[in-house]
């Protein structure tokens, strides 16, 4: 999906890929990370939000919740980490990460709830009034006051499977009123998913239904019960070509993920200011009749897997059709449309979630000057394995 904007865009990268790995200094089933890269787009990222007044909480689920580039991301003023479930939160917080968003899109388990608000995290989304009442519970125990935020629902919005929760605009009168009942949170913010998606139509970044649903809410909120909303948090497709269109829209908090690393769906088709900065590294295992196979481990269902380069170099690599297994089957291993020379280096770039897969990540700076260093390798999850 991302392997021809790369090699376009960052082809410093491609080579630093096959020479690693021919060096043996990175093994298959390894993404690498061009630190340098990453942290020039989350500088682009908030120039152009700070221009709009809009506040950021970066993602590090894309990126294997790596602890080295939360660390860089946060130095440059971001507010915090945006969690986006309880795991996150206890790996970022124990490498000393703040945490700014937490419980969206996955709620804090009970037990979870006094540790996680212990590191006072900016806010946390709640889907229910139960949820609430167990946050304020144990705020009460700390003797602190915990903002929330609500995940609002309309009946035509886009939801995905999987990420179901939240509360119904026609309900949220009577959910607030009962929410106001509970000591210890504030009800400060509103949010949804997704707000904004890539439209490959119209050749840009689009509102959803959810942005209506929202406003709605806001006007509920605000106007029923007096209560002003710091937050209109927006997430999806959060980049520098939307920052103006998440403030017309009149959204406050943005969330980049994938745009961190150039890779949003609108970068797959555009040469937008961030640059792609994140490849995948595998090696042929073996032939068998006219294909080649090599070692997977990395697969995210919604990759749009296409093509990889393999060789021993750049310079003399080929471009190879690449298919990932169905979704029946585990992957083993990445099949290539063609015989290629066991040993051999392949590089992909497509679309991720390295917290799904059983990846390795190895961040990695001087790229761009020609003289990469691997800084650590970590395991998909954030755990520093050397």
């Amino acid at each position: 999906m991302f392997l021809d904007k790369t090699i376009k865009r960052n082809e410093k990268l491609v080579k630093a890929a096959f020479e690693l790995h021919q060096k043996g200094l990175i093994y298959p089933d390894t993404y690498i990370l061009d630190l340098d890269t990453l942290l020039d787009n989350a500088r682009k990222i908030k120039k152009e939000a700070d221009k709009y007044g809009i506040e950021l909480y970066y993602m590090t689920k894309q990126i294997g919740r790596n602890p080295i580039a939360a660390k860089e991301i946060e130095a440059i003023g971001y507010k915090g980490a945006v969690v986006v479930d309880f795991k996150e939160a206890m790996t970022l917080k124990e490498n000393n990460i703040k945490l700014g968003h937490v419980g969206h899109l996955v709620q804090i388990p009970k037990a979870l709830i006094k540790e996680i608000l212990s590191s006072k995290p900016d806010i946390i989304t709640v889907y229910s009034f139960e949820k609430a009442k167990e946050i304020s519970q144990q705020a009460e125990k700390l003797g602190m006051v915990q903002d929330i935020m609500l995940r609002v629902l309309g009946d035509n919005d886009s939801l995905y499977p999987g990420q179901y929760g939240g509360f119904y605009l026609k309900d949220l009168e009577k959910e607030v009123k009962a929410l106001l009942t509970l000591p210890n949170i504030n009800i400060t913010g509103i949010t949804s998913f997704p707000c904004f998606l890539y439209d490959e139509e119209a050749e840009k970044i689009l509102p959803t239904e959810n942005i209506k649903t929202l406003h709605k809410a806001k006007e509920i909120i605000e106007e029923k019960f007096h209560i002003r909303l710091t937050q209109i948090n927006t997430p999806s497709a959060t980049s520098t070509v939307n920052m103006k269109e998440i403030a017309a829209q009149g959204g406050t908090h943005g969330e980049p993920g994938h745009a961190l690393t150039g890779t949003t769906p609108y970068h797959a088709y555009k040469d937008g200011e961030e640059i792609p900065c994140l490849v995948y590294v595998s090696e042929v295992s073996h032939n068998l009749k006219g294909d080649s196979y090599c070692y997977g481990g990395g697969h995210y269902r919604r990759s749009h897997m296409e093509n990889a380069l393999v060789g021993k170099s750049f310079m003399n690599s080929k471009k190879v059709k690449a298919e990932a297994p169905s979704l029946e089957s585990i992957d083993y291993h990445f099949t290539l449309k063609d015989n290629t020379e066991v040993g051999d280096t392949v590089v992909m770039a497509f679309r991720t979630q390295i917290f799904v897969t059983r990846s390795s990540v190895a961040v990695v700076k001087g790229i761009e000057s020609g003289t990469p260093e691997i800084l650590g390798i970590f395991d998909s999850q954030g755990t520093k394995i050397k």
